[in-house]
């Protein structure tokens, strides 16, 4: 059975629940998962699993994550070849050409660091209570899925 963590950074808690409705779409498919906040997350410790999803959000005007800058960073020294990765956040579209820019931060560190795309980066706007927001994250999880499958 395939086994994914999902790394979240939240300031108010929509990237909790990103993160929250894409594990239990995964569940439902029969994979193991692993959620946990990003400044608690090894980025060394990703090794030791099939796939990894990345929930980050982006702070004012492009900024990853205080908190998730030292896993940011330990991806660069990890080597996820064989992996499959997911990038899905929420942020604000106030922001405007900044909008979510940290999803795409992630996704670009985590195939530099060898891991294969699973899925389309998703962003959400603000927080994903809508049916069409949870519809496209459970895609998104469906996505990751078969590619992990075939992976």
């Amino acid at each position: 059975m395939a086994n994914v963590k999902v790394v979240f950074a939240t300031i108010t808690g929509n990237n909790e629940d990103v993160a929250d409705i894409i594990a239990e779409a995964l569940e439902n498919k029969g994979i193991t998962v692993d959620v946990e906040e990003i400044s608690q997350v090894d980025a060394f410790d990703l090794e030791e699993f099939d796939g990894v999803i990345v929930c980050p959000y982006t702070y004012d005007e492009g900024a990853l994550p205080d908190e998730g800058m030292d896993f940011y960073e330990d991806l660069a020294d990890v080597d996820l070849s064989g992996k499959v990765y997911g990038v899905a956040g929420s942020g604000d579209t106030f922001y405007g050409e900044y909008f979510c820019t940290a999803v795409d931060d992630f996704g670009t560190q985590l195939a530099k660091a060898g891991a294969t795309k699973g899925a389309e980066n998703v962003k959400i706007n603000l927080a994903p209570d809508s049916d069409e927001d949870i519809e496209i994250l459970e895609n998104f999880a469906g996505e990751f899925a078969a590619k992990l499958e075939e992976n």
